[in-house]
């Protein structure tokens, strides 16, 4: 059995039992039988699943791991966590996780004025709001309201302007007025693609002569008061440990001299986000070299010993990390609608009686009289021969029924040594695989639904549904229904992904996709007008018969929903579309049935429906 690393990725989130995937919670339900009720239900072409159990087990996960590290170092400050909403702003993630929390003192980030209206709608009173980025007037004056509604509110503060846009405020409205915080530009940076979100020349926050200004103006406008929280964040997905316990250590001393200075009601730090999640497949590939419990007792020791050394207050610790909170959440479905080299099968080859070339003739023995012991030999015999085939043809010595002879031959070869050695581990055929690697075409977009793949070349776990307890013998690569040379996941070697060999013409294959609950979602784009897929949430409840349910449906775009989305005028392009139809030769009868097919796809989402003999994919 080939586990696809889910030990290494899952937390065990996700098992595999009798050959299929299953969640490892309650009931304990295989995600190909949740996958078929849903198809059978309607909902085709890719599918979106969350598991709000999941992001319940994450918020748990992080509260107990810095309460453990506060009990261990005897801390004085408290613990608070906000999730940043543009890490994943979707209502069927947001709403759970705001319910999910509200026994916790956890809020929300937001880094507009629209993320920061969801904050004031949903977020539990008496949990934290913090507002990060670039500020105008009246997004700041948005802040203030929110104080006014009894939130508790801190607006952080990116440059000078917008503190003097604060105190102006200030002067025009009544109190409550929100906390006020300062976003610190470190010297110290991450690791990884988003390292430049620390340094010294980083897009946000204040340099120590900035700090200073501030601290004068807050004083001269008598708002000293306000200011409770400095905040840093050097990156997104720190893989590597030492880096944040730099900025810790550089932070904790400027959070002790801003005290000294009289900044007696600033109490707390906040750490960002930037806490990783494991997505490798693969040992070597790992994503980060430290635990949760490593991540906050470094954290919690440090800003103690800081405070011990400078005889200041312990701060009270905030963190923003979103991505560990909401990536496991989601699992991304898409179903395989066609294998490219399976056109390569003994059907296909088409022999002449007589007329074949010598090496053609060589290749069909070689095919025939391959054994365990002589496969590696007689593949490398074959690699050379179809070189010198594919010359001969180039050059007009052969025709192209025996250039497809030989393509097909070859092919046969390398998939019978594959099954001949597949419980081998022979080097040579994994230098050979990304050359013949097979090509699965998925019914979904890569651009809607994993561009961090696509912009970022963020590899995410992929696995089959299925067929677990079966040794996959297909290097694997991926292409999307997108018309880009881009939308493919391409064999890597140092990443070899394998698959089943599968006939989908006889038989449904699913990939999973997961640790797609971050970013992905709110950074898909709508290439080629594909849309967000299908999704649903699966509950799962004791007193229900299967133990769970599949709620919260929505519903991928209709074509129709799509265009009107981009201002398209589709009462018009429905009349233009129809009016074609009565103007062409057609009888009476043909248009009306060309019309009502048209009026179906219209109605219908972008995504593919093959027939296949399960029924549509």
């Amino acid at each position: 059995m080939v586990d696809y690393g889910i030990k290494l990725w899952s937390n065990d989130d996700f098992i595999i039992d009798d050959g299929v995937v299953k969640v490892n919670y309650k009931v304990k339900p295989a995600l190909i039988d949740i996958v078929r009720e849903a198809r059978e239900k309607g909902y085709k072409g890719p599918l979106l699943l969350r598991f709000p159990h999941l992001i319940e087990n994450q918020i748990t996960k992080i509260y107990e791991a810095f309460h453990a590290a506060i009990r261990e170092y005897q801390y004085q400050g408290c613990f608070k966590a906000v999730f940043p909403l543009k890490v994943n702003q979707m209502p069927n993630f947001v709403l759970p996780l705001v319910e999910l929390s509200n026994d916790k003192c956890y809020g929300l980030e937001a880094g507009s004025k629209s993320e920061l209206i969801v904050a004031m709608a949903y977020t539990n009173k008496g949990s934290p709001i913090t507002v990060n980025g670039f500020k105008d007037k009246e997004m700041i004056s948005l802040g203030f309201i929110a104080a006014n509604m009894g939130h508790d509110i801190t607006l952080t503060i990116e440059g000078l302007n917008e503190l003097k846009t604060i105190i102006e405020i200030a002067s025009e409205m009544a109190e409550p007025y929100p906390n006020i915080g300062l976003r610190i530009r470190l010297h110290s940076v991450g690791t990884g693609i988003w390292a430049k979100s620390g340094g010294i020349t980083s897009k946000f926050g204040l340099t120590s002569t900035e700090l200073l200004e501030a601290m004068k103006i807050l004083e001269h406008s008598k708002l000293l008061h306000k200011f409770t929280m400095i905040h840093f964040h050097i990156g997104s997905q720190i893989s590597d440990i030492s880096p944040l316990k730099k900025a810790i250590r550089e932070v904790g001393n400027i959070y002790a001299e801003l005290r000294k200075m009289g900044a007696k009601n600033l109490t707390a730090v906040n750490i960002g986000g930037g806490l990783a999640v494991e997505y490798a497949q693969h040992e070597s590939m790992n994503c980060k070299n430290y635990t949760l419990a490593e991540f906050s007792g470094d954290v919690v020791f440090s800003l103690k010993e800081i405070a011990k050394n400078k005889n200041e207050l312990e701060p009270d610790i905030f963190i923003e990390s979103g991505r560990f909170i909401s990536a496991s959440h989601a699992v991304l479905v898409a179903p395989v609608l066609e294998l490219f080299s399976q056109e390569y099968e003994e059907s296909a080859l088409k022999l002449k009686e007589d007329s074949n070339p010598p090496l053609v003739e060589e290749l069909n023995d070689l095919y025939n009289s391959i054994t365990e012991k002589n496969a590696i030999e007689y593949l490398h015999d074959s690699l050379d021969h179809m070189e010198s085939l594919l010359t001969l043809f180039d050059l007009g010595y052969i025709d192209l029924q025996d250039r497809s002879n030989t393509e097909v031959l070859v092919h046969l070869i390398i998939k019978k040594v594959i099954k001949l050695l597949k419980y081998k581990n022979h080097n040579e055929i994994l230098k050979i695989q990304k050359s013949v690697q097979e090509r699965y075409l998925l019914n979904c977009s890569f651009f809607q639904s994993l561009p961090d793949y696509w912009g970022l070349e963020q590899n995410f776990p992929v696995m089959p549904l299925d067929r677990l307890n079966r040794r996959p013998t297909r290097a694997a690569s991926l292409w999307d229904i997108t018309c880009d040379s881009d939308g493919e996941i391409s064999f890597n070697p140092q990443m070899p992904l394998f698959l089943h060999d599968v006939d989908v013409s006889k038989e449904e294959y699913f990939l999973g996709f997961f640790l797609v609950g971050a970013y992905q979602e709110v950074l898909g784009m709508r290439h080629n007008l594909f849309t967000h897929p299908t999704e649903f949430s699966i509950i799962f409840d004791d007193e229900l018969n299967k133990g769970y349910e599949i709620a919260n449906l929505l519903e991928a775009q209709t074509i129709v929903d799509v265009l009107d989305d981009l201002d398209y005028d589709t009462k018009e392009i429905e009349r233009i579309l129809k009016q074609h139809i009565e103007d062409s030769d057609l009888d009476v009868e043909t248009k009306k049935a060309v019309l009502g097919k048209l009026y179906v796809m219209l109605s219908e989402n972008g995504y593919l429906r093959t027939i296949s003999p399960q029924g549509v994919i």
